[in-house]
């Protein structure tokens, strides 16, 4: 029996150190990630509209959320406030009146154009102490991990 607790106890006790250490790094991956982003006076959310607008057009608030993997709750906020200082616009959507589309306005394309190829660049910077493979296997490893 004392055998068996042994082996459980370890057991947890390296599934808590994996979770501590996935926290942990993903924390400060972040943290890196967003410097770029708050540098200019984005939020992460408003940078990620910006972003998708950028480069897949015009979208329904709808369609920003799913493709920026974000909860509806403060969408809305966060376009009203990329409206106010005029970097994206509602508009209607032709197919269904009833419905507004979002863009991105120039002054917003010029931002983004700006930030973006700091932002991947930024990205490079964070993740260039890993190799290729390294990179390969540790996306193996989260897909498996996360259920993909």
């Amino acid at each position: 029996m004392d055998k068996e607790k042994s082996t459980y106890g370890k057991l947890v006790d390296l599934n808590l150190k994996v979770l501590i250490a996935l926290s942990r790094c993903t924390h400060d991956v972040h943290k890196k990630e967003y410097k770029t982003i708050k540098e200019r006076g984005l939020t992460v959310s408003q940078f990620a509209v910006l972003e998708i607008l950028y480069h897949k057009g015009d979208l329904r608030i709808s369609e920003i959320i799913e493709k920026i993997l974000s909860t509806g709750g403060n969408m809305t906020v966060v376009i009203d406030n990329l409206a106010k200082v005029n970097l994206v616009k509602r508009c209607t959507d032709p197919k269904d009146r009833r419905v507004n589309l979002i863009s991105i306005t120039d002054e917003g394309r010029r931002l983004i154009s700006d930030i973006f190829p700091k932002h991947v660049e930024n990205i490079n910077e964070i993740f260039s102490n890993l190799t290729s493979e390294e990179k390969m296997n540790l996306i193996s490893l989260l897909k498996k991990l996360s259920g993909v």
